[in-house]
């Protein structure tokens, strides 16, 4: 198979071309990418940490900082903690590439989470959308810089909850095909946009013990 750099060359993905455009060295956005293309893209052994969106021919190449996945990690410390602290049954799925070929979208989430669907789940080692539900929580980090418009690509392909972080955390909840911002996790009774904030945060500069026990008051208020 093709390196990323052979495929990159070919005529559809021509990063000199006016159609393509970089931000902050960070997310590379490129038009008029084919199903085909992204699929050896997405599918390369000389691809590692670039997370990949593909929409209908918009392709996002994400390439994540340190900043990005601290977060991301503390994120999903809190989702497990209170799945735990509520008794809740929660398993993670990272950066699972998603994908739905009849709809020519796919993703990979900065991370995911099966909480009502888990039972629907088949027991594989692969999630195939066309056959198993859709993650419940899909998290999405935006420090710097913004990324494409996900919310179509994820009411289409019917994501329940999603999670968006930049100044802070902000949480949308799908209703009749659009998403509304929404103060409390559908998924996760009592967990806030303020509440996780908060504990990411202060992650930053609490002792282990100390933050634990502030996440474990916060799970203790909303019972």
């Amino acid at each position: 198979m093709r390196q990323v750099e052979d495929l990159i060359s070919e005529p559809e993905i021509d990063l000199e071309a006016p159609e393509a455009y970089l931000l902050a060295e960070q997310r590379v956005f490129i038009r008029n990418v084919s199903w085909d293309v992204y699929d050896k893209l997405s599918a390369s052994p000389g691809r590692s940490a670039p997370r990949f969106a593909y929409d209908k021919g918009l392709l996002e190449i994400m390439s994540p900082s340190s900043l990005h996945e601290e977060i991301k990690e503390t994120t999903s410390l809190i989702v497990r903690l209170w799945g735990i602290e509520k008794r809740i049954k929660v398993r993670g799925f990272g950066s699972t590439t998603f994908r739905r070929k009849d709809l020519k979208r796919a993703f990979e989430p900065d991370t995911c989470f099966y909480i009502q669907s888990l039972n629907l789940l088949r027991l594989n080692d692969e999630i195939d959308l066309e056959k198993d539900p859709p993650p419940d929580i899909v998290v999405e980090i935006d420090i710097t810089n913004s990324s494409m418009d996900k919310f179509p690509l994820f009411s289409e392909i019917g994501i329940g909850e999603v999670w968006r972080y930049g100044k802070g955390m902000r949480i949308f909840k799908l209703e009749s095909g659009s998403y509304t911002e929404v103060d409390e996790s559908p998924s996760l009774p009592g967990l806030t946009a303020g509440v996780l904030t908060e504990l990411i945060q202060q992650s930053k500069t609490m002792e282990d013990e100390e933050w634990m026990e502030l996440l474990r008051r916060y799970a203790g208020r909303s019972k």
